[in-house]
């Protein structure tokens, strides 16, 4: 009975070897495969850290862009009150010119003692003469130019 049992373990154990030599040809493959992939990933973590290395790059430069472009809104945004102010303070220029030249086309020069040129030089005529020129016409006169 020895010689069935000992035949019996010989076959178990060519069976296990031929298992085991197919697992190992199946590991090998995979290995390749795990080797293969391992030079793939290797390259796409290089480029993987290119790319990092090109985005923090980036956004240094966009870092230096985006206070470039708050110190120009800042000067912009003051330009900006500015001219709020400038428009503002020339609606009220406006306004009290239009009000003197209205109040100077209904008033009246008052006569002087001391008839000259007027206002710079500029003579005041009326019906053919000439004399001195109403308060309300030198403002005008004065704002004029000042203007040019």
């Amino acid at each position: 009975m020895n010689f069935p049992f000992s035949l019996f373990l010989d076959a178990l154990v060519a069976v296990l070897l031929a298992f085991t030599i197919g697992y190992a040809v199946v590991l090998n493959r995979r290995l390749s495969a795990l080797r293969s992939d391992q030079s793939e990933l290797a390259k796409l973590a290089a480029s993987f850290h290119e790319a990092t290395v090109r985005a923090e790059n980036s956004i240094g430069r966009l870092k230096v862009s985006a206070e470039g472009l708050q110190e120009d809104l800042n000067r912009a945004q003051a330009i900006r009150d500015d001219l709020a102010y400038l428009i503002e303070r020339s609606d009220s220029e406006a306004d009290r010119l239009e009000k003197t030249v209205r109040d100077a086309r209904q008033s009246k020069p008052i006569p002087r003692k001391n008839i000259g040129n007027g206002v710079g030089g500029f003579a005041s005529i009326e019906n053919g003469r000439q004399g001195p020129r109403s308060e309300a016409e030198r403002e005008l006169l004065e704002a004029l130019k000042a203007a040019h």
